[in-house]
């Protein structure tokens, strides 16, 4: 049985790492770790987990020494040290964080306002899209986990982009997320009264996912691209909607489309093409690993629309990581991860 361990188990991608990892039937959570907990029950912060996980949040150190797999779900800048030290010991760190995602350091520090801690071990990470970079994934030992709207938007666009679909420029993005996406921390944003009946666009411009999905659209279209990306908060808990207007490369026809998204996708168990007149959404995919991609074109309209659905704590956070784990531990990726969505 294979240990696994978490670094950050007391916000919501923690928790949700917790419930996840209890159903795999291949891995022992062996330790937990909370800076704001630290020698507190679990159970007794998350009632959920009463008489079902008694551990007690220890030290970061003890959990390394105590895992073969470390997942790490800890803000900006706090992650490096413990993937270098996780390295060294020949154990594999999975981080849910922003510190291995951008490659440029001179762009990490724009938008997070220090540079790496650590860059040395940088070139050692892999993006860990698992549909764009599963062979790279295999023999990782530092995985950046991507962030929830660039899951969304990159393999809603990876076959557009990748079959020179579309035209690279102009890229519109309207995405769409529930509140667990700003974290468990207190914020006026996410405070009940400013965000039920409400749709908040924010961040426009200035969110830090951008730079992300800039860097591996650019790497997928092999040419530098710059999208206008709009995020919205949803008064819902969890789930992300993106909404993608690109214009096409001349006259396609949509037959021609779907059936070149249905082919790209058609051996990956977690994404699903829907139907020619279906629509992806946010219920069909909660509590789930699922990313529902479904196209729309308009007749004498040379606009393709993608819209693609994730739960952000899962496909979009804790269910990819563990998708990553069983690349890297040679498991099934669908071990841990065969949850069907609730039809309501």
């Amino acid at each position: 049985m294979v240990k696994v361990g978490i670094i950050g188990s007391t916000g919501y991608v923690g928790a949700e790492l917790i419930r996840l990892l209890l159903n795999h039937k291949k891995v022992e959570l062996s330790a937990i770790s909370s800076n704001s907990f630290e020698g507190r029950h679990i159970e007794n912060i998350y009632g959920n987990l009463k008489k079902v996980l008694s551990l007690k949040c220890t030290a970061p150190e003890e959990v390394i020494s105590s895992s073969d797999v470390i997942f790490t779900a800890l803000p900006h800048g706090l992650s490096e040290e413990i993937a270098e030290k996780c390295f060294q010991e020949n154990k594999v760190c999975i981080d849910l964080g922003a510190d291995f995602r951008l490659q440029d350091e001179n762009e990490y520090s724009k938008w997070y306002g220090k540079a790496f801690y650590k860059p040395h071990i940088h070139p050692l990470s892999v993006y860990g899209l698992p549909e764009l970079n599963r062979d790279k994934i295999k023999s990782s030992h530092i995985i950046a986990n991507p962030g929830c709207y660039p899951t969304s938007i990159e393999l809603a666009l990876m076959p557009a982009l990748k079959e020179k679909l579309i035209d690279t420029g102009g890229i519109i993005i309207d995405s769409k997320s529930g509140t667990t996406g700003a974290g468990r921390g207190l914020s006026q944003t996410t405070h009940f009264p400013e965000c039920n009946e409400n749709i908040l666009p924010y961040k426009i411009n200035e969110h830090r996912h951008l730079p992300e999905i800039q860097q591996i659209l650019s790497q997928m279209a092999g040419t530098c691209i710059k999208v206008t990306f709009v995020p919205h908060l949803l008064p819902v808990n969890r789930g992300i909607l993106s909404t993608i207007y690109c214009s096409l490369n001349g006259a396609q026809h949509a037959e021609k489309i779907y059936e070149i998204y249905k082919k790209y996708y058609e051996k990956e168990s977690f994404v699903r093409v829907l139907n020619v007149g279906e629509t992806a959404s946010i219920r069909n995919v909660k509590y789930s690993n699922f990313c529902d991609i479904s196209l729309h074109m308009q007749d004498g309209n040379n606009r393709l629309i993608i819209v693609s659905a994730i739960d952000n704590m899962v496909k979009g956070a804790a269910g990819q990581a563990i998708q990553n784990m069983n690349i890297v531990l040679g498991f099934d990726e669908k071990n841990g991860l065969e949850f069907i969505p609730p039809a309501f």
